[in-house]
């Protein structure tokens, strides 16, 4: 399993226990993710009739973030928030280009 030792030594994660609990954060943010889109699609008024291209429009600045405050939620109830605000903190530097973002 030289995947899991690789993202243990990138994400700085000492034990196993962590490193499950992470990947369960993960899987439990992207399943909560589904029918928090149908309640924000519902919301904004978006049916099965509604053309594709308008769909994503809304999709791409509506469900990421609804994905990561999933993350934040999932990660602080398994006991990995520091993780995860790093993590996205990370994500924020990039999607601002800047080099430093306090805290």
């Amino acid at each position: 399993m030289k995947w899991i030792q690789r993202l243990k030594t990138k994400w700085q994660i000492k034990s196993n226990w962590d490193f499950w609990m992470i990947m369960l954060s993960f899987s439990l943010a992207g399943m909560f993710i589904m029918p928090v889109r149908k309640l924000i699609f519902h919301l904004v008024g978006i049916t099965a009739k509604t053309p594709l291209w308008i769909k994503i429009l809304l999709y791409i600045p509506l469900i990421p973030p609804a994905y990561y405050v999933g993350l934040i939620i999932f990660g602080t109830l398994l006991g990995q928030f520091p993780f995860f605000w790093g993590f996205l903190s990370g994500r924020l530097r990039f999607l601002t280009g800047r080099k430093n973002v306090k805290h």
